[in-house]
């Protein structure tokens, strides 16, 4: 079978040895970054012997302002429309079987390291199925003509206007986030927007920031994990293990592929009420059913829900997304 078995020193045999500390040396895991902007609604009620599909509806502002009245004149009337999001709950999950013998001669809890191991691994399945979500997103900017550092083209369609050839640094931060502001995005949190993207992507902007001694605030308090700082109202978060490169669509992993210049990769900037997820069985770790007598077993992790992209339309829409047409 596959799977963790004794007589494989690299898939269990390791696992005893008298050299070996009792203290798990596990790999250093990233912590989840862009599920925790996620909205969690509960879907216990949708998605247990309700159907596979989650409903949320969106309001929009009323069609014409309300304004001043004279003593005779009659109050206004307006409407507003409502559209519906849905998401589908899916089933998502992963396992590890081992053999009775590895479990009965290893040093080592096999059970309680594959157990750590998953939840590794369901985290990192968890913030790639909620990061495709934010890249279905319809607002993308580029620096005009590509190189720019003074304008950004924003397009609506979800589709890069040009090649990006230039790294993202503070003059396109504070025209991003005037952007936001001007199409009336919400703001996160404490009037402050966040934003998303690899260590590497940041590093011009932190360049430009520390030689003015602007990129951490005094006193300023982290409160995401990978948070790292804060400037211009936009609040910095850094993520490894979404890849570089294009993201997957919606329910798929992102695909390996860096930016043809390298010069900088994709970032997210984005507001509140940005991307839900709805859970109907919260992730949770499985022991297998022994087979063979009690000499087949197994370590599982498992999660009925979904995600889903709360503003669809552009004129809605949460995020916005530094982005390049290669």
């Amino acid at each position: 079978m596959a799977g963790q078995v004794w007589s494989v020193n690299t898939s269990g045999g390791y696992m005893y040895a008298d050299n070996l500390s009792r203290l798990l040396r596990m790999s250093v895991q990233p912590m989840v970054k862009f599920r925790q902007f996620c909205d969690v609604k509960d879907a216990a009620h949708q998605g247990l012997h309700r159907g596979d599909t989650y409903h949320w509806n969106v309001y929009s502002d009323v069609a014409t302002q309300g304004t001043t009245l004279t003593e005779t004149s009659t109050i206004p009337e307006t409407s507003f429309t409502i559209s519906q999001g849905t998401m589908t709950i899916t089933e998502a999950g992963n396992s590890v079987p081992f053999t009775g013998k590895l479990d009965d001669l290893s040093e080592q809890p096999v059970a309680e390291v594959i157990r750590k191991v998953l939840k590794n691994d369901a985290k990192k399945g968890f913030d790639n199925l909620a990061s495709n979500q934010f890249n279905d997103c319809k607002l993308r900017v580029v620096p005009t003509t590509g190189t720019s550092t003074t304008a950004l083209t924003l397009t609506t369609n979800g589709v890069a206007g040009v090649t990006n050839n230039v790294a993202l640094g503070k003059e396109h931060v504070k025209l991003i986030t005037d952007t936001m502001k001007e199409r009336n995005i919400p703001a996160y949190a404490d009037d402050d927007y966040y934003a998303l993207a690899w260590p590497s992507t940041w590093r011009t902007l932190k360049n430009d920031l520390e030689s003015i001694k602007q990129y951490i605030d005094a006193g300023f308090q982290m409160i995401m994990n990978g948070e790292i700082g804060r400037y211009d109202g936009v609040r910095f978060v850094e993520q490894t293990h979404v890849k570089k490169g294009s993201l997957g669509t919606a329910g798929t992993v992102g695909v390996t592929s860096t930016w043809s210049n390298a010069k900088s990769d994709w970032a997210f900037f984005f507001g509140e009420d940005t991307c839900a997820e709805a859970i109907a069985i919260p992730e949770e770790i499985r022991g297998k059913i022994p087979g063979d007598f009690g000499r087949d077993r197994g370590v599982a992790w498992y999660y009925l829900g979904g995600f889903g992209l709360v503003h669809t339309q552009s004129a809605q829409s949460r995020i916005v997304m530094w982005d390049s047409a290669a």
